[in-house]
């Protein structure tokens, strides 16, 4: 079976690196050294998207970043190695062996889902980040990011569904020219920015550590880092290409957390030294911090060139993996009936159109909201949230697995054995759960909304794609839907 896991999350964190890093490390038998793991692991995670979210907090921004790390990040990466190295085919066979069928279709449905709302989020990034290009006041417009993400997410579909791979070495290139060479830039000029006297315009003391305590509200913001984090289970699956697994992944990992919390606090701190809180746009805050420091040190006509940088990298990564979770969805789905054929039909270039289509009709209805809505900030936050809240069912289902796979089959073959395991998940599984309790408590980055209307709007996303949609296609399902590909044969099991 393959594995269908999709990535988590965000734009610019260079999904096409790691789909081509992936491919290498994965052909033939050849192993592949702890640090190269860990590097890949850092390009599959790590991205400047989420910066502006944190630099709003300033220097408690390292708190906010490390806390989930502990809690969430450590544990998802080592489970998931020991899942990965005893059980192909990713979370859907993991959770179906541990749980059941019907779950490990819950499972593999959410990666699919969370997209549904992280591709408008990701747009809406690289609409304010074109805006500064044309208008830095356009950042702020509804119509016009809602035109950006229609336009370039229906460019993408139509270049999907051409089964076209041509912006792969675009995209393979996401971790340096969207990440690393500038997130390294932004640093070194807040800096120097800092060292030439200015003052940062959030306070650096100690008392700022922590956040301010303003009760659960304070620590909605956690929230969102728990995506900013998901994703380390994809490169689990490499777990046996190494050569000592048992003391080398766990290294490997350390490193990985290092590298991904400096890439995360450090462009965060440099935002926060040049852009006030309650300046700072969500969706357009790299843009402004590069656009303050430019201005300063009067190299304003670097501004069109990063955004180009920006733009690219994020656009090429949304390219490569546009079609990847839907494609994993649809070979589950056809061995085990769970769509209609209607959504497993596939056009002559052998992609699910039709997944896509439908896919990208709901993306436009979801971009329209920028539109309709004022601050582009509140819906960008809201989008970021449901995303959150769904891909968190992917994990729960994960944790709980895990657990009932070391009891229930505590001989099965595996190449690596994560201490503690137990422990590992009930941590991982608890602050999963607590994080989407969290969710629903509105932030100060929801502006002044009601806060009813955010339970619902955050609510009703996640009930209508995490469990509505998907328990209706189980409860649908036919044995004629069932379409195997030629050659894999049926699984042996019969329909839940």
């Amino acid at each position: 079976m393959s594995t269908v896991d999709v990535p988590g999350d965000d734009a610019g964190r260079s999904e096409g690196a790691r789909a081509v890093s992936a491919a290498r490390a994965g052909a033939g038998s050849n192993k592949i050294t702890w640090l190269t793991l860990a590097l890949m692991t850092t390009s599959s995670v790590a991205s400047l998207r989420a910066s502006p979210t944190m630099a709003v907090y300033g220097l408690a921004c390292v708190f906010l970043y490390l806390l989930p790390a502990i809690v969430f990040l450590l544990p998802t990466a080592l489970v998931s190695a020991e899942l990965a190295s005893g059980w192909s085919g990713g979370v859907y066979n993991w959770v179906a062996q541990g749980l059941s069928k019907p779950l490990g279709f819950l499972a593999v449905w959410c990666q699919f889902a969370m997209t549904i709302f992280y591709y408008p989020s990701l747009l809406a990034y690289v609409a304010s980040t074109i805006a500064y290009v044309i208008n830095p006041n356009l950042a702020s417009n509804g119509v016009y990011t809602a035109i950006v993400i229609v336009v370039v997410y229906w460019t993408g579909v139509w270049v999907s569904s051409r089964g076209t791979n041509a912006v792969a070495g675009l995209a393979s290139w996401g971790l340096i020219i969207g990440t690393l060479i500038p997130g390294a830039l932004l640093v070194i000029l807040g800096m120097v920015f800092l060292g030439q006297g200015n003052a940062s315009a959030a306070p650096m003391t100690a008392s700022h550590i922590l956040p301010e305590w303003t009760g659960v509200a304070s620590l909605v913001l956690i929230v969102n880092n728990f995506l900013s984090y998901s994703g380390m289970e994809m490169n689990a699956v490499h777990v046996n290409k190494l050569r000592n697994p048992a003391k080398e992944f766990p290294k490997s990992m350390f490193l990985a957390m290092g590298l991904v919390l400096l890439i995360f606090i450090l462009p965060a701190l440099a935002i926060s030294w040049v852009i006030p809180s309650d300046q700072l746009s969500l969706t357009a805050g790299v843009m402004q911090a590069f656009d303050a420091f430019f201005q300063y040190f009067h190299i304003g006509w670097l501004v069109p060139i990063v955004a180009v940088g920006l733009c690219a990298a994020s656009v090429g990564g949304m390219l490569t993996w546009l079609a990847g979770p839907s494609k994993g969805l649809l070979l589950i789905s056809r061995q085990e009936g769970y769509l209609p054929p209607f959504l497993q039909q596939l056009n002559a270039k052998g992609v699910q159109q039709n997944i896509l289509v439908t896919q990208g009709l709901i993306t436009t209805g979801i971009a329209l909201l920028y539109a309709l809505i004022p601050d582009v900030s509140s819906v960008y936050w809201i989008f970021s949230v449901i995303t959150t809240q769904v891909y968190l069912i992917v994990y729960l289902l994960m944790f709980v697995a895990a657990i009932q796979l070391r009891r229930k089959q505590p001989d099965h073959p595996r190449g690596y054995r994560a201490p503690l395991l137990t422990t590992l998940c009930v941590v991982g599984l608890v602050a999963s759960a607590l994080a989407m309790a969290i969710g629903f408590v509105p932030s100060s980055q929801f502006g002044g909304g009601s806060a009813w209307s955010y339970i619902g709007i955050v609510g009703g996303g996640l009930l209508l794609l995490g469990f509505v949609i998907p328990f209706a296609f189980l409860k649908a399902r036919k044995p004629s839907w069932r379409q195997p590909e030629p050659g894999t044969g049926t699984p042996g099991e019969e329909m839940a």
